[in-house]
């Protein structure tokens, strides 16, 4: 696993997710853990090192 930090595209509070490295590319929606508004998370891994990441507003 690894713990990534960002800011929320919402409320832009620095928050974190944990990422499975094991997955090469992940696409999912998790909510902000501060103001709970859905967050689109997409990130790519490549031998266990992030190389991709964004995490915008739901739809955008």
């Amino acid at each position: 696993m690894y713990e990534h930090y960002f800011q929320c595209p919402y409320c832009w509070e620095q928050i974190s997710m944990l990422l499975d490295t094991s997955i090469t590319h992940q696409a999912y929606v998790e909510d902000c853990e501060v103001c709970c508004n859905p967050i689109e998370v997409n990130c790519s891994f490549q031998d266990n090192e992030l190389t991709m990441f964004s995490a915008v507003q739901l739809g955008q």
